[in-house]
């Protein structure tokens, strides 16, 4: 059922014109950033968007040159299937890793760790109203967040993304928001 609700999703994700990726994402942008819990927030961990998700990218450069944020993005280790972090000064210290997604070039990276992030902004495929997530299948997220942590979990979504339910497991832990350009869902606890 998983994998149904990944490739119909993608698909319709897939399918949105660049320019609706654009003004979709730069909605998102807007409300996020009216959020309290993110004027607070010293240090962000973004995903680096690629293949028509939520745009992270002029989030992640106002966070560091204008907002003056810290802000911590993912590097994937294939060997164990796990994300490590790091602090990004520049955009340019960024370049294709692993699965084509940007990450910061091994002699930029500063490890940090997911602890000492503030608010972490998280990706996925599919979502649903209760806070699941559903990504890629690698589990590499699911991984992350498993770590105890006090921070505010928010997915970055359009609408086509969000579906009625997804299945869940014991071991999953849902986000505390997810903003999409129509809403804020924030899922009961």
């Amino acid at each position: 059922m998983k994998e149904e609700i990944r490739t119909e999703v993608l698909d319709r994700r897939l399918a949105m014109l660049p320019r609706e990726v654009q003004v979709k994402s730069e909605t998102i942008r807007e409300r996020l950033f009216m959020l309290p819990e993110f004027a607070r927030a010293q240090t962000i961990l973004f995903y680096v968007s690629y293949d028509n998700e939520v745009d992270t990218h002029q989030m992640i450069k106002d966070c560091l040159l204008t907002m003056k944020k810290q802000v911590a993005v993912p590097c994937v280790n294939s060997q164990d299937n796990t994300l490590s972090l790091s602090l990004l000064r520049r955009w340019d210290d960024l370049i294709p890793g692993a699965y084509s997604i940007p990450e910061p070039k091994m002699d930029c990276r500063m490890p940090v760790r997911y602890e000492d992030c503030d608010l972490c902004v998280i990706p996925g495929v599919a979502f649903d109203e209760k806070g699941h997530r559903l990504g890629h299948g690698l589990g590499f997220y699911d991984r992350l967040l498993r770590f105890p942590h006090q921070a505010l979990k928010i997915g970055l979504a359009f609408e086509v993304q969000m579906v009625k339910t997804l299945p869940s497991e014991p071991h999953d832990i849902p986000l505390d928001m997810i903003l999409t350009e129509r809403r804020t869902i924030i899922p009961e606890k």
